[in-house]
């Protein structure tokens, strides 16, 4: 199966994409009302405008994670209690104490992962309308489209020709899907540096002056800081010739890693955190702090390695989440988490009326169910502890028995009277 249609994705992500792309293409014609037409500013408004739209999704799943700081001691406290009781009644009781957990604060296991299940795949989204952004954006399709109807007139080969170009240029073609069509021809021509569009004129001599004027208004739009977003950090770095150019492309990596670290940071603000003390405690907190450190470390690779694009948006995108996060980290410390979890236990019964059972049933059900293995928890240490005394009091009666008339209890004729009374007793 094909993952990209023509220039588009396809599949799940394709709606999302589309839509995406047709807020970018607003943005893009907004902009160019005021006389400016740069894909590097839309990126940043695009970015600003995607997170509000997710604004709601992210507030909802953050109030999740400071819900989970707050339960995670009684989760941890259950866990604990079962340590090592990896029979199927002890994971019973571990599974019912812990749903009582959950019940108890009105959320449930999955409450936290909804939000982040639905972003997931408007990310990807994202991704896709900034890595080809012609294909979703038609006021850029556009000025590219000319320069393809100048190249399709022409009586010659161009396929063959600009692949051979590709070749000679060292430009990566996995992003194009058939050169032979319209969207594929955009797709390539996308790529191109300004320095590859005046070698492309040279190529085509007869619509020079076609791809010369488009060439101009693309690099106009493609040009953001004097950073080509077409062309890769790495690329324009360490130029094809060889050697090493400074550019301040080297700053969008750069920047990438330092917001990813920050942001990362704030965001660990509300998340649970490991108190258990321990070779499992410690574990935990390594992942995290490990977690935090290779984020950042992986931002700078991308955005070095991917378009300039990409790294515009990875940037701003940090940038803005920073400022969400400083907004939310502060209407979080002022709620009042008791008020919070009674409206979530409410929201809870309120789910649970719709399906015909009393608002009550939940917790009841629940507390009586905790009760219960409570109890016979409690029931069987009692026994346990019953069978323990009266073993040591057997333990008892046997030593005054065999030691009684005995001044030497570890003499051997000590030893032999016991012997003797034991086949006694026997008898």
């Amino acid at each position: 199966m094909e993952f990209l249609v023509l220039t588009k994705v396809g599949g799940i992500l394709g709606p999302f994409a589309t839509v995406l792309g047709v807020i970018m293409d607003w943005l893009f014609q907004l902009t160019s009302i005021f006389g400016i037409q740069n894909i590097g500013l839309c990126i940043i408004l695009f970015t600003l405008v995607t997170k509000l739209l997710m604004f709601p999704l992210t507030l909802k799943q953050q109030k999740s994670s400071k819900l989970m700081s707050v339960m995670q001691p009684e989760i941890q406290a259950v866990q604990a209690k079962y340590k090592g009781k990896t029979d199927q009644e002890s994971m019973r009781r571990q599974n019912v104490e812990v749903q009582a957990v959950y019940e108890k604060y009105g959320t449930s296991m999955t409450g936290g992962c909804i939000q982040l299940v639905i972003q997931m795949p408007i990310l990807f989204a994202l991704y896709q309308v900034i890595y080809q952004i012609p294909a979703y954006v038609p006021s850029v399709k556009r000025v590219f489209e000319n320069v393809v109807t100048a190249i399709g007139s022409l009586n010659v080969n161009h396929v063959e020709t600009l692949k051979q170009f590709a070749t000679d240029n060292k430009i990566n073609l996995t992003r194009v899907h058939d050169m032979s069509t319209s969207n594929g021809m955009v797709d390539f021509l996308y790529q191109l540096n300004p320095t590859q569009w005046n070698q492309l004129q040279d190529l085509f001599p007869s619509v020079k002056d076609v791809i010369a004027t488009n060439a101009a208004q693309i690099a106009h739009m493609n040009s953001f800081l004097g950073i080509n977003l077409a062309s890769t950090p790495s690329s324009v770095i360490f130029p094809a010739g060889g050697g090493f150019h400074f550019s301040l492309a080297i700053l969008i990596p750069v920047f990438a890693g330092v917001s990813q670290w920050f942001s990362a940071r704030l965001m660990t603000v509300n998340q649970a955190q490991p108190q258990k003390a321990g070779d499992e405690g410690n574990a935990m907190a390594q992942s995290m702090k490990m977690m935090n450190t290779v984020m950042p470390l992986m931002s700078v690779f991308f955005c070095f390695t991917f378009p300039a694009g990409i790294g515009i948006y990875w940037i701003a995108s940090s940038v803005f989440q920073i400022i969400q996060q400083l907004a939310v980290n502060r209407h979080l410390n002022r709620i009042d988490m008791d008020e919070m979890i009674k409206k979530n236990v409410e929201k809870a019964n309120a789910k649970r009326a719709k399906k015909g059972l009393p608002p009550q049933r939940v917790s009841h059900n629940a507390t009586a169910n905790l009760k219960n293995l409570q109890a016979a928890a409690e029931k069987e240490e009692a026994d346990l502890d019953v069978k323990k005394e009266k073993i040591k009091e057997q333990v008892k009666a046997s030593n005054d028995y065999y030691s009684k008339d005995s001044s030497n209890p570890n003499s051997l004729s000590s030893k032999a009277r016991m012997v003797q009374k034991f086949n006694e007793k026997q008898k």
